[in-house]
Parts: structure tokens; sequence; C-alpha cells
């Protein structure tokens, strides 16, 4: 799996790139199993929303569950990434945002790279963001919304809320873009949200302005988001650095399966 140089040119351009049914039916099955099995494990890596019990976001599955190992090695997933960066990437974050029925919270307007700098002292915005839906995603069930083009500016927003949302992570709440930036934004870049079937994949960059609205509807999307980032372009921390399961430690160059996430996985170990 490459991408064609007139998709090369689009990520560039807009900042996303949608791949439509990248991962099959059986496929996605089994990354929902392996979410679920994972949600059920009880442990910090799980956040949960604000006065509620349903789970927010997971933080880490590659790190338990083999198929979301082996998914980050495979070649539909990493290579593209791999075209995008270097040949020498590593999974700098792993996250999977459940928006489940009629009461998944929205994600505020925010760019990643300001989070990770603040949070981590990444030094450089060389990250790709690849989200794999696990569900349809439909303009009903609270799609991501980007401004394409947005990534070229460069940072738009410096510093973080006092008040923070969670003690867990950095949410993007507490690196909310004013209504004023946003409609600026807006006003010069419009606003898309990529739509598909479960199984499809959209890479975006990790400067792009994005969020999303609550999920309103009966149809649950949970929206895995794994972050490859440059070997060369490591975190580091001048005080307490953030826990392994938000910010993943191992950086050795990732190396492409020779088949799919799926081939060999019951010999697979995490």
């Amino acid at each position: 799996m490459r991408l064609t140089q007139e998709q090369l040119e689009q990520y560039r351009d807009n900042g996303f790139l949608l791949l439509d049914s990248l991962l099959d039916e059986n496929e996605v099955d089994r990354l929902r199993t392996a979410f679920q099995r994972d949600c059920n494990t009880p442990g910090p890596h799980r956040i949960i929303e604000d006065g509620g019990e349903e789970v927010r976001a997971v933080y880490s599955s590659h790190q338990r569950q083999a198929e979301y190992a082996r998914l980050m090695r495979d070649p539909r997933i990493l290579v593209p990434a791999q075209q995008l960066l270097t040949d020498d990437v590593y999974v700098y974050q792993f996250k999977i945002n459940a928006k489940p029925a009629f009461g998944g919270d929205k994600w505020a307007w925010h760019q990643d790279f300001l989070a990770w700098q603040i949070s981590d002292n990444l030094p450089a915005p060389v990250q790709v963001n690849v989200g794999v839906f696990l569900d349809d995603v439909t303009e009903f069930n609270g799609p991501v919304i980007f401004l394409p083009g947005s990534h070229r500016d460069g940072l738009v927003h410096e510093g973080r809320k006092e008040e923070r949302k969670s003690s867990q992570h950095l949410d993007p709440d507490d690196i909310s873009l004013s209504p004023e930036q946003l409609a600026d934004l807006v006003d010069r870049h419009g606003m898309v949200s990529p739509k598909g079937p479960a199984g499809s994949v959209v890479l975006f960059s990790s400067e792009i302005v994005h969020g999303s609205a609550p999920n309103m509807s009966p149809f649950a999307r949970r929206l895995l988001i794994a972050t490859y980032n440059e070997v060369s372009n490591l975190p580091s921390w001048p005080g307490e650095a953030r826990p392994d399961y938000v910010v993943c430690r191992d950086s050795a160059p990732l190396a492409p399966l020779d088949g799919t996430f799926l081939d060999d996985l019951e010999e697979a170990t995490v």
C-alpha cells in the first residue's frame, strides 16, 4: 500500500487524506472486539466521560492487544505514514476515542501539536495521525471536522488554560481556540468532515485545526487515532514525564509486516 503522487499532494495541500474502506468487515470486527476487551480492562488508560461511566477514550491498546500491536505495522497503515514522514517512525501516541450513541461528548477545536509541545516538549510537528473508523462515520454521529489547509498556518493558538478539564491527560478543551480565532480560520479555509464506512482511514496533520460535535444519534462512533512520529524528534521532559500509556517510550523504528495484521495473529504476542 503506497500513496500515489496525487494523494501525497492532496495531503500536503489539505492537511488530511481519506482512504475509503481500507480494512474489510472481518478486520473491523476483530478490532472492535479487541477494543471492548481493552475497555473492560481496569486501569488509568481508560478516560471516563465527565460525570458519567461511559468510556471517552482508551490509550495504548497496542501495548495490551495483539490486534492493535500488529495493526501499527500493517503495510496499509505504516507505509503511508512512512511516505509522509521518513522510514524511521514509531508510535508516539495511540488512542481510541469513543463516542457512544446518545451522548458521546464533543472534542473542542484544537491543534494536536500544541498539546504535545506543551506536555512533552516535542521539538517539531513531524507527526502524522492515522485515524481508523471502527464504525460507519456519518453526518449524524459526531464526525471529526477539519479546516482544510489550516496546517499551513502553523500554531494559531498559544498556551493552556489554567483550569484543566482532565487530570489524566491534556484535553482539547485545555487548548481550545477562541470563537474569534475559529471564525477567522473558517472564513479562510472552510470546513470539511470526512465520512465513510467502518474500515476507512483518514490521515491528518498534527497541525490541522479540528474538532467534533457531540453524538446525538443512536449510532456509536469509535475512532482509533495512532500518531507516528519521526525517531529523530523525541520528546523530553524538564520535570515529570507523562505516563507511558499516554506517550509511548519505545522509539525503535517500525518495519512493515509481510502481510496484514490478522495474518499469523494467533502466534503474536504483545
